[in-house]
């Protein structure tokens, strides 16, 4: 473990403790094998007046939802310390009490509510403290004769404290381990199963100390040869195998996740040990990542329905053992998956969640194997894990992810998605909660979308290998597809049919007609373990009301609308619902080039923009009208509607 002090950067917050605490905090952020996403707390005590010019002493202790990596300062919450001392006194307290009283000693009412370890961080004496889970320290309390490990490692460095539920009940426990304690002879504590602690009135030492306990514990590690990972390489991915993995999730869990495949050679080698049923199902790396990842694993074999089925089956009897009555159970559906022989996958309801997840099995499938050498994988006992997995102030961390969006978890492809109708249609599913691949054969469109969630997939949809290359790129990504949108049109020069160029024509019906038979080919597969799986085929208003001059667009958009029909008539009994949108006068797109534009006016005796309203309600319908519409048909209001040609046109009066 590298000490990552710079002195000289150190140095610039000698006279701000506050920032001092930042900035060795985000050392401590910095490293996974530290802390994992938002893991971990540190704290400062700093002196400071108050309004009527008292001085009071409190505790900036990092507040609840603040990861150690991007820490502000804001992200501390300012706490009385005499307050937190007199509650570490109490024989007993509520964690809802506890929350409570906490926020009530805050000096600042808009600040983030204080950690949970608020009181244990307050009777420590000393002006900095930290505390993470490190990955070598915690894989060390996780073996048989873990604590005889440590004492043997640490001897009188560290305080070696029994497991006990965070919080107030560890608060007590380390006040009454240490009312004859010494504390300057310590460095640092060791929570068994839980993680560590070190501690000073230098910023810089208890950073250091914190990595000097961790040096050893890896190093001990290394001695022992524990060290070396079984490393594999997966077979070739059945991708459909995976969608339909996550298919099964989803119908546990009542709702869409993202499911994210890992078959690097670690994860690959771990899923093909022979016992990794065993050593799989023992339990997490710490407690706190039980809210994240559940107990253990599903593993999955050759039958992922019956595996899921089961797990579903095992989780609700582990939940009626330890249910003391009164609590209501969560959903038991798993949140990572052991493929045997292939790697790990990861689910989560968004990207970042299922990425989380991801990284903590990493951590875990490691330290597992690391323990298994130096004598055996050992998790707490099921009755501890159940207590944090449903710990009010735990799942008080999650209830506040925020208001879901309408495809949250949910997978889309859209074609078409450089520009127009297609880019707009990819901004309102990612707004919506999806993750969302915009394919187009503008190279620009692997560079044109910066969020999270929205991959640029540079193809030509009128090639077959391309497409599936594409879909197959999007299910190895996420897991599988849920909505498709096949948009991706040309609008040819306007040409009666007596003087229709050949390549003009092919060229249309091509791109107009035919890709969308090639997308469907490649996405059945996967739609058919999709959620709630639509597909919506953007055609045009020219093929229930064509115009002159337009034979090769309307006669390919009528195809595709043919081609929408059939495919809702073949795949309604998977639940595959196939509608069709018919826009007209769309003009902020790429196909409406101001030459075709002002021709197709001219063409009718009219100016641009006579042109552009020319509708019932005389109104300019614009891309992120069709992708609105789009985004409803693709939604549950739209449920019960297949084979189903919804105008968007500003009313025509040739249609109506």
């Amino acid at each position: 473990m590298n000490s990552l002090w710079d002195d000289g950067e150190g140095g610039k917050y000698s006279n701000d403790p506050l920032a001092m605490r930042v900035y060795s905090s985000r050392l401590l952020g910095s490293e996974p094998k530290l802390v994992l996403h938002g893991g971990g707390n540190t704290s400062v005590k700093i002196r400071k007046s108050n309004i009527f010019g008292e001085e009071e002493e409190l505790i900036y202790i990092k507040g609840s939802g603040w990861d150690l990596a991007t820490i502000e300062a804001e992200g501390f919450a300012p706490v009385r310390l005499d307050v937190l001392k007199k509650m570490a006194e109490i024989q007993s307290l509520s964690d809802s009490d506890m929350v409570e009283n906490q926020r009530a000693a805050m000096t600042d009412p808009a600040a983030p509510t204080p950690s949970v370890e608020a009181i244990l961080h307050a009777i420590i004496p000393f002006k900095y403290v930290d505390h993470t889970h490190a990955d070598a320290v915690v894989t060390l309390t996780n073996t048989p004769n873990g604590e005889e490990t440590i004492r043997n490692l640490y001897g009188d460095q560290v305080l070696v404290v029994p497991y006990v539920m965070p919080g107030f009940i560890l608060a007590k426990k380390i006040r009454e381990m240490t009312s004859d304690f010494d504390w300057e002879k310590c460095a640092g504590m060791i929570l068994m199963s839980h993680g560590v602690f070190s501690f000073d009135d230098d910023a810089g030492r208890s950073y250091r100390k914190m990595i000097d306990i961790v040096t050893q514990a890896e190093e001990h590690i290394e001695k022992e040869g524990a060290g070396s990972l079984s490393l594999a390489e997966s077979p070739l991915e059945n991708l459909k195998a995976l969608s339909e993995i996550r298919k099964r999730v989803n119908d546990v869990r009542g709702a869409p996740v993202l499911a994210l495949l890992n078959n690097d050679p670690g994860s690959a080698g771990f899923a093909g040990l022979d016992n990794v049923d065993s050593i799989a199902a023992r339990g997490p790396l710490t407690p706190d990542h039980i809210i994240r990842t559940k107990q253990t694993p599903v593993m999955i074999d050759s039958d992922p329905e019956r595996d899921i089925a089961e797990y579903s089956k095992n989780y609700e009897k582990y939940f009626d053992r330890n249910n003391p009555g009164e609590l209501i159970p969560l959903d038991s559906a798993p949140r990572w998956a052991v493929w045997k022989g292939v790697g790990t996958i990861a689910f989560g309801r968004s990207l970042k969640e299922a990425g989380i997840i991801s990284d903590i099995v990493e951590h875990t499938i490691s330290s597992i194997q690391v323990a298994e050498a130096l004598g055996g994988w050992k998790a707490l006992p099921e009755k501890d894990l159940f207590d944090i997995e449903y710990w009010e102030l735990e799942q008080a961390k999650l209830a506040h992810s925020g208001k879901l969006g309408e495809f949250q978890g949910m997978i889309a492809l859209v074609t078409g998605g450089a520009g127009g109708i297609g880019k707009a249609t990819v901004e309102a599913l990612h707004k919506r909660g999806a993750v969302v691949a915009a394919l187009d054969i503008n190279p620009d469109i692997e560079g044109i979308f910066s969020e999270d969630g929205i991959m640029g997939i540079s193809a030509d949809v009128t090639d077959e290998s391309a497409v599936k290359e594409s879909i197959d790129r999007v299910v190895r990504n996420f897991g599988g597809l849920d909505i498709l949108i096949s948009n991706a049109g040309t609008f040819p020069k306007s040409e009666n049919i007596s003087e229709i160029n050949s390549d003009t024509w092919q060229k249309s019906l091509n791109l107009n007609l035919t890709s969308h038979q090639l997308l469907l080919k490649s996405c059945i597969p996967y739609l058919e373990n999709g959620y709630l799986p639509s597909v919506i085929i953007v055609a045009s208003k020219n093929v229930p009301a064509p115009g002159p001059g337009a034979a090769a667009y309307s006669a390919a958009k009528a195809g595709s609308t043919q081609l929408a029909r059939v495919a809702a008539l073949e795949l309604g009994a998977a639940g595959i619902r196939v509608n069709v949108v018919h826009p007209n006068a769309v003009y902020d797109t790429a196909i409406w080039t101001k030459e075709v534009l002002e021709e197709r006016a001219e063409y009718y005796g009219m100016s641009v923009e006579e042109y552009k309203t020319d509708n019932v309600l005389s109104t300019e319908v614009l891309s992120r009208d069709v992708a609105e519409m789009i985004c409803a048909i693709a939604g549950t209001a739209f449920s019960k509607t297949t084979g189903a040609q919804i105008p968007i046109d500003g009313g025509n009066d040739r249609v109506i």
